[in-house]
């Protein structure tokens, strides 16, 4: 079973709406064509990134300058489509291979790296396939806690949170709920969970959701904040730095973007 929410705008006012600033820290290397997360790892000083489709299944650790410290091939992985990163307290990395924009994808890849200090490596997998009846879907953010990962569809409004376990293996994901972020752009290209398990935030182009005071992981029965940034491009990475403070990265295009940014939030 799952429940429809539909979030509608005056439960966002009354969320205190707000405007912030994004802070540059650092330009990307222009090596990377499409840096799709961003993620950081407990053990380690490093930021980590992976670019999508088409491209390396490589993973490439940040420093705050923007330069490529770590460089990682993923020996038995393939790239289909690298969308999103997470990692739990042990300092595991998680490769979300999940994207879908054809919507001709049946069953879904989690790569586990828990080798961040060789050049080469290889992966554990956990698979996933939907259940019964849901149309294929597109997916860009997730992330890991209390041991599963939930993940969320990439819509134009209505969309799905599945819950997978951590568990090596191929696994039929569990419908948590559908749900419904107001506003004409409400597609999530990336998530993360704040250390305490506390916050979670939802990004999107223009702005980012930030959710609290939810029990369990029914999330969407929480506190639902919509933050805008003072500019729009194709943001595609977020992690926390701290409790109130999130790392965000954009892609480069047309000589714009490619960065990595700090946000702040109350």
């Amino acid at each position: 079973m799952y429940r429809m929410h539909k979030l509608l705008l005056f439960f966002v006012l009354l969320s205190a709406c707000q405007t912030g600033k994004l802070s540059v820290i650092a330009d990307l290397p222009k090596s990377l064509k499409e840096a799709s997360a961003i993620e950081k790892a407990a053990n380690s000083s490093l930021l980590w990134t992976i670019e999508d489709s088409g491209n390396k299944n490589n993973i490439y650790g940040l420093n705050l300058k923007g330069d490529i410290i770590k460089d990682i091939d993923v020996k038995n992985s393939s790239n289909i489509d690298w969308e999103d990163l997470t990692s739990d307290k042990e300092g595991n990395l998680y490769i979300g291979d999940f994207g879908n924009n054809s919507k001709n994808r049946d069953d879904f890849t989690i790569y586990k790296i828990s080798d961040l200090d060789s050049n080469e490596t290889k992966a554990d997998r956990i698979n996933f396939i939907l259940p019964k009846k849901v149309k294929p879907k597109d997916f860009e953010a997730f992330f890991v806690w209390n041991g599963f990962f939930y993940v969320f569809s990439k819509e134009n409004k209505s969309s799905m949170l599945f819950k997978i376990p951590n568990k090596v293996g191929l696994h039929t994901a569990t419908l948590i709920e559908k749900f419904n972020l107001d506003g004409k752009n409400h597609r999530i290209t990336a998530a993360d969970i704040s250390d305490d398990g506390k916050t979670i935030v939802l990004l999107n182009h223009d702005k980012l959701w930030k959710i609290t005071n939810f029990k369990g992981d029914n999330f969407f029965d929480g506190k639902i904040e919509e933050l805008k940034f003072d500019h729009n491009s194709q943001k595609e990475g977020i992690c926390f730095k701290d409790s109130k403070t999130v790392y965000i990265t954009d892609e480069r295009d047309k000589g714009n973007g490619g960065n990595l940014y700090e946000f702040k939030f109350n």
